[in-house]
């Protein structure tokens, strides 16, 4: 079904974009057919490449000839990838260097009928292979096209990794099927938080994405810094339990989003709201291919073209008449709106004897704009608690804790809180496709051998005590309108004549704090040294951009500094020389990591806002990428740091940092909207 609709849609409209480049529905299939034809000695695929026009062509060639196809997640450790190809027995491998042979044979547990095998880590970290039929994937699709039609055909954009199902099957199989055209972009392109994907969307004049909640709150503040995406009609949600009031602060941005459930067993997609059919807090109804039905709680889905897990020799989550357990607990309303609260195995009973899905505390805590990530837990204790990662650092959690007690019953209210630092896929917290490892999250923070404070490492104290002093930062006038491009250009060569005045100093600075550590702290140098050789010379970099900028190098090079860049230039030196040299690294914290979230952002905005050249910010944009790299390095430096003078310095040196750096911003002359005052 799906090659006969591809074939039917008109030759010359454009199926995928990326890059630069355009495949037309004609050239697609003309592509698939010859690149079926370099398959024909493989008995299972692997794909481990990029998102992209290549990626796809591999996959639906696969699908074309019906051989085995399996994604493998970029975000999979290198042990989880070895762990999916000796499973399956992967024969050929897609790599960006091509198909490759891996000397291994086809797996004799994969089930009979297979098409796919999408390996899913899950809560866990070893991957478990989900066998899937060719009719399940199709019916997902079509359903899909089905219920949405034709109004709203155009421009797909995909933004989730293709590997996984939600993106490969609701979203590209569907939009091929329905004569899309689909977007790609590489996944390396959008870091590791999605900083950039309003860019990509408004780029792409996209009209339908498919987003995870965490992705989704990510754009939502995106909007609210940078403008609507007029073109979006239609964006669907999934992965987790989305609450009504987050769906509705989307709306009233301007996005059109629209809650569905699915599962990996199930293809991806079993249920979706859409426009004239929604009923936001639920999970819409169910698509046309799928039966369900609730038992004793539980969400059950009858023929879900689920083949089993590869591997296993029998199939406890099938019942003899073919209905596939969830493990998602829920139910289905007199309108036939699916509501799912929660997964069973999550499910906490406090010492009173209730019984609690945290999934639907945490819901209701998302949707509060001031966080950003949230854990609630609570088994066996009288009451419930939770872990709260803000999404601004000057947010009175507290207060937004209270107001969200007010939806709850008393035994569901959170009584405690915590505040910690982001969950990522970085650090272990959460899977590849961003949802909680739950376990992970509570043993990192919540060990029984462990006090609140010290569950954390020195680097996350930090981040986290240092919190109010950078929001401070961030709330300069200055340093906002230039994050949107609001600023004139005399501004922003004000604003380099004083970096320029700073950062002369900060190989002076190095030296200093090397040449003062006492002989127990020499260990310190070796990182010392990699910041000098690092840092030598970035201050010719600021005077290049000044002038390139339309400034004079050599005025600014001679300007008196602003009294409060003199300022912060003085308390780094007094300190290195009169209290603790190792509490200068509060003041590198400040410097990079300001770099890393604002810098390249920052850069962006202005040089379109002033219609100058990049060459006017290479500053800027080598220190936001340069920096992401140097907080890696600052992270393991300082996590090795055990003295609590050391460590009580560094934090003292860091909030003083913050509260003058935004000093040295606010005393910068501002014309605010005026841009293109010379």
């Amino acid at each position: 079904m799906l090659f006969e609709r591809i074939r039917n849609h008109p030759s010359h409209k454009t199926a995928l974009r990326a890059e630069g480049v355009e495949l037309s529905y004609g050239d697609l299939i003309r592509h698939i057919e010859d690149r079926s034809n370099q398959l024909v000695d493989v008995d299972v695929l692997g794909i481990a490449v990029d998102n992209g026009i290549d990626w796809l062509i591999w996959d639906m060639a696969a699908l074309y000839i019906g051989i085995v196809c399996i994604p493998l997640p970029p975000f999979f450790t290198k042990d989880q990838i070895n762990h999916s190809i000796a499973t399956a027995g992967i024969t050929h491998m897609v790599t960006p260097s091509g198909l490759v042979p891996t000397g291994l044979r086809r797996s004799a547990l994969i089930p009979q009928g297979t098409t796919k095998i999408t390996f899913t880590s899950g809560t866990t970290g070893t991957p478990k292979g989900v066998c899937l039929s060719e009719k399940a994937m199709i019916n997902v699709a079509h359903s899909i096209h089905t219920v949405l039609g034709d109004k709203f055909v155009g421009t797909h954009a995909s933004v989730l990794p293709l590997a996984v199902l939600l993106e490969n099957v609701a979203g590209v199989y569907a939009g091929l099927m329905a004569g899309c055209t689909i977007h790609l972009t590489g996944l390396q392109k959008f870091g590791p938080h999605y900083q950039n994907l309003h860019e990509v969307l408004k780029t792409a004049q996209a009209n339908s994405v498919i987003l995870v909640p965490e992705i989704l709150r990510a754009l939502m503040m995106q909007v609210q810094a940078k403008g609507p995406l007029p073109d979006l009609k239609f964006i669907a949600v999934g992965g987790a339990r989305v609450a009504p009031r987050l769906i509705a602060i989307a709306r009233q941005l301007g996005l059109p989003v629209y809650e569905g459930y699915g599962l990996s067993e199930c293809a991806s997609v079993l249920s979706m709201n859409i426009p004239g059919k929604d009923k936001p807090g639920t999970a819409g109804t169910l698509l046309p291919h799928v039966t369900a039905e609730i038992r004793d709680g539980e969400i059950f889905v009858r023929h879900p073209g689920f083949l089993g897990y590869i591997g296993t020799t029998s199939d406890t989550d099938k019942t003899a008449d073919e209905w596939f357990a969830t493990g998602d607990i829920g139910e289905i309303d007199p309108d036939g709106f699916v509501h799912v609260t929660g997964r069973r195995k999550n499910v906490l009973i406090t010492s009173y004897g209730r019984n609690i899905s945290p999934e639907w505390p945490e819901s209701v805590l998302l949707a509060q704009p001031d966080i950003y990530q949230a854990i609630v837990y609570g088994d066996d204790q009288p009451h419930l608690s939770a872990l709260i990662v803000p999404s601004r650092t000057d947010a009175n959690i507290k207060a937004v804790i209270e107001t969200a007690n007010t939806i709850f019953p008393d035994y569901a209210q959170i009584r405690d809180f915590q505040i910690v630092p982001p969950f990522s896929v970085e650090n272990g917290c959460l899977t590849g496709n961003r949802r909680p490892k739950r376990d992970a999250i509570l043993q990192r923070y919540l060990s029984p051998q462990l006090t609140p404070e010290s569950s954390m490492n020195f680097y996350d104290r930090l981040v986290a005590e240092t919190a109010t002093a950078r929001a401070s930062l961030y709330h300069v006038p200055q340093l906002v309108d230039g994050l949107q491009g609001n600023i004139s250009r005399s501004t922003y060569v004000a604003y380099l004549t004083e970096a320029y005045h700073h950062v002369k100093h900060t190989v002076p600075f190095l030296m200093t704090m090397g040449s003062r550590l006492p002989d127990s702290k020499r260990w310190l140098h070796k990182a010392i040294i990699e910041y000098l050789e690092e840092e030598e010379g970035h201050e010719e970099w600021i005077l290049n951009d000044i002038e390139a900028a339309g400034g004079n190098r050599e005025t600014a090079r001679n300007a008196a500094p602003n009294l409060e860049t003199q300022v912060m230039v003085a308390y780094n030196y007094d300190y290195i020389a009169r209290k603790n040299p190792v509490g200068f690294l509060g003041m590198v914290f400040m410097l990079e990591s300001t770099s890393t979230q604002i810098a390249s952002q920052g850069a962006d905005a202005v040089m379109s806002g002033l219609d100058l050249p990049k060459s006017a910010f290479s500053y800027l944009f080598s220190h936001g990428s340069l920096d992401i790299e140097h907080m890696k390095f600052f992270e393991q430096t300082v996590n090795k740091i055990t003295d609590p003078d050391d460590q009580a310095a560094i934090i003292e040196v860091a909030q003083n940092a913050f509260r003058l750096f935004a000093n040295l911003f606010a005393a910068i002359p501002h014309e605010g909207q005026r841009k293109h005052v010379a």
